[in-house]
Order: C-alpha cells, then structure tokens, then sequence
C-alpha cells in the first residue's frame, strides 16, 4: 500500500516532485530556471518530507534524486544574463545529496565543485548567497572533513573573496570554515592569503570602479555588471594563459583606473581555486601604485572590516597550525612568516596588530618544537641580519630580541 504522503493531494510529496520533474525539462525555462520562486519551496518540501517519512522514505528517495540531479544540472548551467540567483536553491538540492546520498550510492564530490565554480563564481558577492553558503559549509563541516577533505582547501581563495566582500557580518560563522581550508597543499598559500586580505579588497573595488559593482541588494544588479566577467577573464588567463584585452584608458597607474590585466599579484588575488603556489609578487609597480592610492584615499567600510578581521583571522590559523600541523610544516612556515614583517598593508595599527600576532606564533612554534631551532638556524640569523642591515627592514627589529629569547631558550 502506498504511503499516504507518496498518495495525497495537492502539496503531496507528488505534487512537489511533478513540479519538479516539469521544471527540469522545460525547455522555455532553461535561460533563468530560478525564477519560479515555487521551485526552492518544492525543493525544500521534497527534502523534508523524504526526511520525516516513515515509510517508504528510500523508495521516495530513489525517485526524487534522478529530478534533483537534473535540475541541478540545468541550474548550475544556466546562463551569466539570468536574473534570478541560482545559490541559494543549488545549497537546497545539495544538502538533499549529502543528506541522502549514501542512500543511492552517490557521490557529492562532483556537484559541489560544480557549485563552487559555476555558482559561487558569479555570486560571491550576493550577501544573500555568501550567508547560505557559509551556512551550509557550518552545518556539513564533518561531513565534508570525511568525505570531501580537499574541497575546502581546494576552493579557499573563492571563500577569501566571499568574506572581503560581505565583510564582518559573516565572521564569526566564517571562522569555523576557516580550519578547514587547512591542509597540505593549502598550508602556506592560506597564510599569505589572510596576509593579503586588505589587498583583495584593494583589488576587488579596483575591479568595481573599472567594470561596476560585486556587491548590492540583489545578484541582478551585480550580473548586469561586467565586473564578474572581468573576474572570470582574470581567472581564465592565470589558467590558460588566453590572453584577455585590456581595456581603454591607464593601466593601472591610477587606482581610480582600469586594472592591469597582466599583474601577476591580481591575478593572484583574484583567483578562485589553489594552485598550491605559495610566492607572491608583492613587489610590483601596480601594486607599489595601488598601496599608494589606497594609503592616501579614505578607507572604505569593506576596508577598514578586513583590516579588523584578518589579524583575527591570523590568530586563528595559527592556534590551528599549532595544535594539528607536523613540524615540517612548521619548519615550511616560519621563513615566510618573517619575510612578511615588512611586506604587508600599509596601516599603522594593522601592521602592529600582524607582527605582534607573527611574533608570538614564532615564539610559540619554537616553545612546541624547539627541535626546529637548530633546523631555521640561517634564515632566522639571516631574516634578524636584514633587519638591521636593511632600513627597509627594519619593522621587525623590534621583535629581534623575542626571537632571540626564543633562540637561547632553544639552548642553541
């Protein structure tokens, strides 16, 4: 006998999936299958009611997973110019595949890369968006530790950019994300990161004063701008290596100009997925111009937000370096931590805020391992040497004599 949610009416379990099914195959929704607002309700019931059956919740399960996919499928490929935001209603249908997919030998992987690099792509910027998505890591972080463990370290530099521009609001959730962007191929590449955050910012407004804007009260007016094709077109040359035109005008020399395309530091920041490289090009004339414009001009809120929340951001890695990270990566860590003392955003109480933060991880990595003391003997002698030979250098001096601490404590 047929379960009584699988047999009633209208609002039923077949109601919804009919609604469904419909909305995978019309062909005349395909360019913006999101705006049925009807479809995320849909979803949503589906996925409750395949949560709360008590009979035949697998067969219910089997039948609505092969519509899910496909609508899915169809929404992650519908078109850049469609107006309705398409995040909110993938996280719906990908927590039904997490949710139930070992029910019918699923695997998730696929989808939520597809998530990441066809959706959250174009709507980083959606606070709409941001907030869902950063829910939905919360809500599955086990889950995605065990099962898909190099997702988030894989996709890190795209949820950088989702906190730079949504800023403070979503710190707090975002901090219990953030251990989980920590992983072998990702460990040092993250540090430089968090260091740059300022930075992307920088670069993320220099691409809404060239092209328009990332951010407003709804993902239309942010894919009308061309400001996420220029981001993509970024992307596709640091990938490919196409090249992408420049636009009219200055290159770059002007903050309030268009972005200089061929910067190896912007399209570094601006990347979505890591490469594993851990250099960074900070020393170039666009970025020297850029640092420039954005010391003289008056600080945006975004701004002055990551200029809060990275050194907290810093903190937190590090207390998660320490407590799970082996010694070689330590060892890997400490010589890029303090060539940084002195390459960093160009703000006072940001700068004190950073070294104070990189002063006590390095005394604190010595204090855990001081077997690494012997192993950093010539880059820490050599790094303390440049501070005092190199004016330029000379910001980390005044932590010279806590490393030193550390060095004799070390019985060195």
């Amino acid at each position: 006998m047929a379960s009584p949610d699988l047999a009633a009416g209208d609002g039923s379990y077949d109601f919804h999936l009919r609604s469904l099914s419909a909305a995978s195959r019309d062909s005349a929704a395909a360019s913006d299958p999101a705006s049925d607002p009807n479809l995320l309700q849909s979803v949503r019931r589906v996925c409750e009611m395949c949560r709360t059956a008590k009979e035949a919740k697998d067969e219910m399960v089997a039948r609505a997973f092969p519509v899910m996919g496909k609508l899915f499928q169809r929404c992650a490929a519908a078109p850049t110019q469609a107006v309705a935001s398409t995040g909110v209603l993938l996280l719906t249908i990908l927590q039904f595949f997490l949710d139930f997919g070992e029910a019918v030998l699923h695997d998730a992987d696929g989808s939520l890369k597809t998530f990441f690099r066809s959706c959250l792509s174009r709507e980083f910027a959606d606070p709409i968006v941001a907030e869902r998505t950063v829910e939905f890591l919360v809500t599955n972080k086990t889950k995605i530790l065990s099962s898909f463990p190099n997702l988030i370290p894989q996709f890190y530099p795209l949820l950088l950019k989702l906190i730079a521009s949504n800023g403070e609001r979503l710190e707090n959730k975002f901090s219990e994300v953030l251990p989980l962007m920590m992983s072998a191929g990702s460990f040092l590449p993250l540090f430089l990161s968090l260091m740059d955050l300022p930075m992307l910012v920088v670069a993320l407004e220099k691409v809404e004063r060239s092209s328009g804007t990332l951010i407003g009260s709804s993902i239309a007016t942010i894919q009308k701008s061309a400001a996420p094709e220029m981001l993509l077109a970024l992307m596709d040359e640091a990938y490919t290596g196409s090249a992408v035109e420049e636009p009219s005008g200055n290159s770059g020399s002007d903050d309030s100009g268009p972005l200089d395309l061929t910067d190896p530091m912007f399209l570094d920041l601006l990347k979505d997925e890591n490469d594993g490289i851990a250099a960074k090009h900070w020393i170039s004339p666009t970025i020297s111009s850029t640092l420039q414009a954005a010391f003289n001009s008056p600080q945006s809120d975004r701004l002055k937000q990551s200029l809060e929340m990275a050194p907290r951001f810093l903190t937190l890695y590090f207390a998660t370096a320490l407590r799970d990270v082996n010694d070689s990566l330590l060892c890997a860590l400490i010589p890029v931590v303090m060539s940084r003392y002195a390459a960093m955003f160009p703000d006072k109480v940001f700068s004190f805020k950073v070294r104070e933060r990189l002063s006590d991880f390095i005394l604190a990595a010595f204090q855990r391992s001081p077997n690494i003391i012997a192993v950093l003997k010539k880059p820490i002698t050599d790094r303390l040497g440049e501070a005092h030979d190199n004016l330029a250098k000379a910001s980390i001096s005044f932590n010279a004599d806590r490393v030193s601490i550390a060095l004799v404590l070390g019985h060195w």
